[in-house]
């Protein structure tokens, strides 16, 4: 079967090698260092969809499966069905869900989904008049897409007024920041639950925990994400049975009755709360990182499941399977990120990483005349396998040792905060 993988980072990478079969051929957009040694580039004349998704049928591609947010937001899904191109991802209308926060939070609202209290603005001063009388922290967010860096939390009045002028008024995020979401704070344990689904039915994967802050003990701006693990053991069966009807499913279900017909993954981001797992927003592909950490572990053949998800058939799926023990997925990224950084650094150490036993995901990687060399903020995320989570850090952190490029900059503390639950 011929596979378009549409995207370039980290997590296409980790869709890349777990998709790959002796009978796969394998076609990408834009590579990176990984992806290009596992499949071939799909020549294109013109960049838009409605050209690529020719290109790609005369090719004869059968299935698309998309990686970021972007295209999915932007229609591509739309776009290769309507030629008759199977795709892993939902339609435009679907990936409305994460395109706007502004519809996501509406959605759960009207539907009794659990999820933090929220005002949403279209004039600055109006949100800034509101937030002169809030009870902070809150928590400020662009309604559009913005690379995961456009949630904002405020500890106080200046903090919050600061974070909409930025997003309203210096359109730090373009057009994401025409409305804004102003949430209430909440408090607890972060954790994500990724939902595989075909429209009618729901079936969760591992549960995983995110790093997003540059710093350890989560200080600093948000990036795209540090590192990640699963599962996370701060989820016990009764919470994940909780998330399960009342998040994944009740989401699904209210998107049925808005006509919406939803295929791909439902992601929700999610924070245990004392009240219980509350919805922070809502992702409509694979998670990066936690994509490097989940998919290491599944057993279940990737490509039946996901096009079981597109023909409708995941009832064939009455349980996943996955191997024991814990994966932990570190992140290293160029100095500087998520502000400036240089790109063209030499990579080294790779290879060593992998004697280590320890899968190495290229994301912001690119070959230069036959050398490795970074290409983004987030460059390389490092996985280890284990039986017991500290273990699984300690063989991550082992592979991380190996690997060199000037500037390189990692969290020291990834998979940290899931040990009080395992000793």
């Amino acid at each position: 079967m011929k596979i378009l993988l549409i995207g370039k980072g980290g997590r296409e990478h980790a869709l890349a090698w777990k998709l790959m079969d002796k009978d796969i051929e394998l076609y990408y957009l834009e590579g990176n260092g990984g992806i290009e040694r596992l499949g071939k580039k799909l020549k294109i004349e013109e960049k838009g969809w409605q050209e690529i998704a020719q290109t790609a049928k005369s090719e004869g591609i059968e299935f698309v499966v998309v990686g970021p947010e972007k295209p999915l937001v932007e229609g591509v899904g739309d776009i290769f069905r309507k030629i008759g191109i199977k795709v892993f991802g939902p339609t435009r209308e679907g990936a409305r869900l994460e395109g706007s926060k502004v519809f996501a939070k509406e959605l759960m609202k009207k539907y009794s989904i659990p999820t933090a209290s929220f005002e949403i603005f279209e004039d600055p001063e109006k949100a800034i008049k509101f937030l002169e009388k809030a009870k902070h922290p809150r928590v400020v967010k662009a309604d559009g897409l913005a690379q995961g860096k456009g949630s904002i939390v405020c500890k106080n009045f200046e903090e919050s007024k600061e974070a909409v002028k930025r997003i309203m008024v210096e359109k730090e995020f373009g057009d994401s920041g025409n409305r804004i979401v102003i949430e209430e704070f909440l408090e607890g344990e972060e954790a994500s639950i990724l939902g595989i689904t075909d429209g009618k039915q729901i079936i969760p994967l591992l549960p995983s925990q995110d790093h997003k802050p540059i710093y350890d003990g989560d200080k600093g701006p948000n990036t795209g994400g540090m590192g990640a693990y699963a599962p996370y053991p701060g989820i016990d069966d009764e919470a994940l049975s909780y998330i399960e009807e009342k998040i994944l499913k009740r989401t699904l279900e209210a998107l049925k009755k808005e006509n919406i017909d939803f295929k791909g993954v439902l992601y929700a981001g999610l924070m245990l709360t004392k009240e219980g797992p509350k919805v922070l927003e809502f992702n409509v592909r694979f998670g990066d990182p936690e994509t490097q950490a989940i998919l290491p572990l599944l057993k279940t053949n990737l490509l039946d499941l996901l096009l079981a998800c597109e023909e409708g058939e995941l009832e064939k799926f009455k349980k996943l399977g996955w191997e024991d023990g814990y994966c932990v997925c570190v992140v290293i990224a160029s100095g500087g990120y998520p502000g400036p950084y240089e790109k063209g650094k030499l990579i080294e150490g790779v290879e060593k990483a992998e004697e280590e036993s320890c899968i190495v995901f290229h994301a912001g990687t690119k070959l230069m005349d036959g050398k490795l060399v970074t290409d983004g903020g987030r460059v390389l995320g490092v996985a280890g396998i284990e039986k017991t989570l500290p273990l699984a850090i300690e063989k991550a952190y082992s592979g991380v040792k190996k690997i060199k490029f000037s500037g390189m900059y990692f969290r020291k503390d990834i998979g940290k905060k899931g040990l009080k639950f395992v000793q």
